[in-house]
């Protein structure tokens, strides 16, 4: 898949190209626009179990949808948010972290690096993870800095939410 000079085989990922010309077939998204139609932004976790569309009534166009490990609000989440209300048509922000979440389940990023570095020999100690085991608590903290981010407009309607990968509903927060 790799060889030593750092260059990826595209043999390795030969098994997408019938799907992608199946989909180019009936494609039918040309044309629409870059902003988020109904003014969501939405923060959840790169976990295949969560479909965001479907689970929210959305369709193509709707949202910006930002997914990284755990759903947290980092410095490039923020960085992002900010291209999206600023030039993208989002209006509000959802923040939506998932049960049975691997990042939230280890007692921090010390944890993961040692369990990467014994089973795999990597190093990953420059890196910051942002695993948190008490997740409601890294959600309130995510979304208090959604909405004291200097750079974002004060009243910018910011809201917490957790899915349940294992019934598919999502349960507001109070936070």
């Amino acid at each position: 898949m790799s060889d030593n000079s750092g260059t990826t085989s595209s043999s390795a990922f030969d098994d997408f190209l019938p799907a992608n010309d199946a989909y180019a077939e009936s494609f039918s998204l040309s044309g629409l626009e870059p902003v988020a139609a109904r003014g969501l932004g939405l923060v959840t976790c790169m976990d295949s179990r969560i479909e965001p569309l479907d689970m929210l009534g959305l369709k193509p166009g709707d949202a910006k949808i930002l997914r990284n490990a755990g759903a947290r609000v980092t410095d490039d989440t923020l960085r992002t948010l900010v291209l999206a209300v600023y030039l993208l048509g989002v209006d509000r922000v959802l923040i939506m972290p998932h049960t049975r979440c691997k990042m939230a389940s280890v007692e921090s990023d010390d944890t993961v690096h040692d369990l990467i570095e014994e089973q795999y020999g990597v190093d990953t100690r420059s890196l910051e993870f942002h695993t948190d085991n008490d997740q409601l608590g890294a959600l309130r903290h995510d979304l208090e800095r959604i909405r004291h981010h200097p750079l974002l407009p004060e009243g910018l309607p910011v809201a917490g939410a957790l899915y349940d990968v294992d019934t598919g509903r999502i349960t507001m927060t109070d936070l």
